[in-house]
């Protein structure tokens, strides 16, 4: 019987996790909208509209968020057209703006130490990112590090900012 019950278990939590998958269920709808402000720099999302936006939660502590780094980087400054805004839940400021400094992030960020923004979207593992159309709507979600600057997302990219 604990052998049942046990592999009930572990089916309940592989179905949890099937979320964070390539069709969650935020694909499609609006973008939740919110304003964040750090003291230095401020991202309101509604001032993007009619921009194709790439949304990244990350951390400077995460090692794959650092991983994929340099390929948001690189996308933003071949697609100036495309908006990277990232929001760090970074929590000790004076680390975070070294960062910045250090690794040259020329993108806008904000940090967001209370996570709000994370809960807002229901993002519970960083990185994650969204990609919001021109309308505010969601269109894809990317779990994990990537390679921002592969031609998969490029020409996605591309396509949907034309």
């Amino acid at each position: 019987m604990r052998k049942v019950w046990a592999g009930v278990v572990l089916g309940l939590l592989l179905v949890a996790g099937c979320d964070r998958g390539s069709h969650p269920h935020e694909i499609g709808i609006p973008a939740p909208q919110f304003t964040v402000s750090d003291g230095v720099q401020t991202i309101d999302l509604s001032k993007y509209r009619g921009h194709v936006v790439v949304l990244n939660l990350w951390a400077t502590w995460c090692p794959p968020c650092l991983d994929e780094l340099p390929s948001l980087i690189k996308l933003q400054q071949q697609m100036p057209n495309i908006t990277v805004l990232a929001v760090s839940q970074d929590e000790d400021d004076a680390v975070y703006r070294r960062f910045l400094v250090q690794h040259h992030i020329d993108f806008t960020t904000v940090r967001d130490p209370s996570t709000r923004i994370n809960h807002l979207y229901g993002t519970l593992q960083i990185p994650e990112s969204y990609v919001i159309d021109k309308n505010g709507m969601i269109r894809r979600k990317f779990v994990s590090a990537q390679d921002w600057t592969s031609p998969e997302i490029m020409n996605y990219l591309k396509d949907l900012a034309s």
